[in-house]
């Protein structure tokens, strides 16, 4: 079972996803009751007719026992300017959910969306007390699809011909684009931009969110889409290398924070750590991103 804390924009689409792809019977857990059962009424027309899966929608964090997977996408309010604007009132929903997951998902992989994501995701471990191959927070991936996207824009591409286009770091201002390891056909991005594209890149890969705030209330599919592959893998054993949010014990080092660099998935939750090469630049740039996100805890 797939239990989803939250059921806004983001749980509801992530239900939607595991709903029509089947993947587990689904559990919507919400503070509004009745909007958590809207929206499993709603998905539950997207099932197909030949699962047996079922999902509900409820208040009551009971319902979520012995869950697989617990997904963290509520959020306390609306952030405008920042993901660490409402840090105060973030963190104490967490903490008020941790103490939920651990009564009733004891033995639950759990993943983190809502933000500030590394800031959660540290203080669901801590809370929690839970193994640190049970608890990711997903954000790099999107951040990292974002990238791609960019990328092939720039250099007038197909996202399919850019390749290992990936973000470590913070899910925030200090995020770090790993240019000197992308491809595109089969050229090294780096031997086709100049410093100055490289610069405007970023830019716009950090202030995405805020651009398509201009045109709608909060980016939906894309992290839907990204965390329903992380479910994918645990629940269906299917292994994926994705960069997310884990706790770091001196990889990079970096230790008692948790940011986005390469990891391993399965069924075991985090299955282990890809510490790949980057460039003194963004290895820098790494460690300066895994500070400010500690002098949030």
């Amino acid at each position: 079972m797939i239990s989803i804390i939250g059921s806004g924009r983001v749980g509801s689409a992530l239900a939607f996803l595991c709903a029509s792809n089947t993947l587990d019977d689904i559990v919507l857990v919400n503070k509004t009751e009745s909007e958590a059962i809207g929206e499993a009424m709603d998905i539950s027309n997207a099932i197909p007719k030949n699962s047996s899966i079922t999902i509900s929608g409820t208040s009551d964090f009971s319902k979520i026992r012995n869950s697989e997977i617990v997904v963290i996408t509520a959020s306390s309010g609306t952030y405008l300017k920042s993901r660490t604007e409402m840090i105060g009132q973030q963190v104490k929903m967490l903490q008020e959910i941790s103490s939920e997951v651990v009564k009733f998902a004891p033995n639950s992989k759990v993943v983190v969306v809502s933000n500030p994501l590394d800031v959660l995701t540290y203080v669901f471990l801590r809370e929690s007390k839970f193994p640190k191959n049970k608890v990711l927070g997903v954000a790099s991936s999107l951040d990292s699809s974002r990238f791609q996207l960019l990328l092939a824009e720039e250099l007038k591409a197909n996202q399919s011909e850019i390749k290992d286009a990936i973000v470590l770091g913070e899910h925030g201002d200090s995020m770090v684009p790993v240019f000197s390891r992308a491809m595109c056909k089969d050229t090294p991005v780096e031997d086709l931009l100049s410093e100055e594209q490289k610069k405007s890149i970023t830019l716009k890969l950090i202030g995405y969110w805020k651009k398509l705030r201009d045109y709608k209330a909060r980016s939906v599919f894309g992290i839907a889409k990204n965390t329903y592959d992380v479910l994918e893998s645990i629940s269906k054993d299917k292994q994926i290398s994705i960069p997310a949010s884990v706790l770091l014990e001196g990889q990079y080092g970096i230790s008692d924070v948790c940011i986005g660099i390469p990891v391993k998935i399965s069924k075991n939750g985090v299955d282990g750590i890809n510490e790949i090469k980057l460039s003194d630049f963004e290895l820098d740039s790494l460690k300066k991103s895994a500070k400010i996100v500690k002098e949030y805890l």
